[in-house]
């Protein structure tokens, strides 16, 4: 069969380890959950772009945390949502959509991190150097941040897939619930050394970066902070650095539990599970994080959603 004819052919799915039994209340779950995600992401851009006291860079900033968020969900859980209670042997998808599934989720997934640099970037400004802040963070800059964030990772992600693509295939089965670019690539019989290494490379320089910025980032935050006078404005600053640094971490942990399970193929199961909590349980985590530990939005939803002068105790 040549590589053209292959291409078009129809690839098969793995399926997580879901019984029949379990299968109903896993959908229930994830549709919650997803339902939770487009709600809560969407209502926090909405919030935020419609009251102008909240029109400020962190809050601008963290709108492409939450459009990610959006876009990641959404790539992956209504494929799943529709493939709970179907057999591997008819989870049937093309090709051209696994590689355009591949592509969002890599794409999702090193966006969750350059926009959180860039957000540690707003942060240290904000605290390190404040009387510089308005003229530093301009809308402009803004924007420029923005542009940058999704440009470094789109053209991160489109080399990685550009390399996979050029693969031929020998084999149909993507041992994975969703596409991304390991399943792809190792449908190939072809050698893969090219593709392993700029994988590699991608995700020493990805993860390296965030981490070094991020670290560097509020070590000086916090040496500022510590030698302050000023008890009550650094205990504001830190505390809007703890929601973004919880989101981080969070986000660490997922990244370096799929990396470390994939090196264990007896594990695949595992890896699968923790591969689509990347997808379900961040961006859920991100809108509670964001949405209920800073002040500002705190206050915004409480004025929508209780009556005047009464405060729910979750929310306190």
């Amino acid at each position: 069969m040549d590589n053209q004819s292959f291409r078009a052919d129809v690839l098969l799915l793995e399926r997580l380890l879901v019984t029949s039994r379990s299968s109903i209340p896993a959908f229930i779950l994830l549709l919650l959950t997803y339902i939770f995600i487009m709600v809560s992401n969407v209502g926090l851009v909405v919030l935020i772009l419609w009251h102008r006291s909240l029109h400020q860079p962190m809050y601008l900033l963290f709108c492409n945390m939450s459009i990610n968020d959006v876009f990641g969900a959404t790539t992956v859980v209504p494929r799943l949502l529709s493939d709970v209670s179907v057999p591997t042997s008819e989870r049937h998808i093309h090709y051209v959509d696994c590689v355009v599934q591949a592509f969002c989720v890599h794409l999702h997934a090193s966006a969750s991190h350059t926009v959180l640099m860039i957000m540690a970037f707003d942060r240290y400004v904000a605290i390190c150097n404040p009387l510089r802040y308005a003229t530093i963070m301009t809308n402009k800059m803004v924007v420029k941040l923005s542009a940058w964030a999704w440009g470094v990772a789109l053209v991160l992600v489109s080399v990685l897939l550009g390399l996979s693509v050029r693969l031929s295939h020998c084999r149909r089965v993507i041992r994975h619930p969703f596409c991304d670019n390991a399943s792809l690539f190792k449908l190939s019989c072809e050698s893969l050394l090219a593709n392993q290494i700029y994988g590699l490379g991608f995700t020493v320089l990805l993860l390296g970066s965030s981490m070094g910025s991020v670290t560097l980032t509020y070590l000086r935050i916090a040496i500022v902070c510590l030698s302050g006078k000023n008890k009550e404005l650094n205990s504001r600053a830190l505390q809007t650095c703890a929601s973004h640094l919880a989101a981080y971490v969070i986000l660490m942990v997922l990244a370096f539990l799929i990396i470390i399970l994939h090196r264990f193929p007896h594990l695949s199961n595992h890896t699968k599970v923790a591969a689509v909590l990347g997808h379900v349980v961040l961006p859920a985590l991100n809108a509670a994080i964001y949405g209920l530990q800073i002040k500002e939005i705190r206050q915004k939803i409480i004025a929508l959603f209780a009556r005047r002068n009464i405060q729910p105790v979750w929310l306190k």
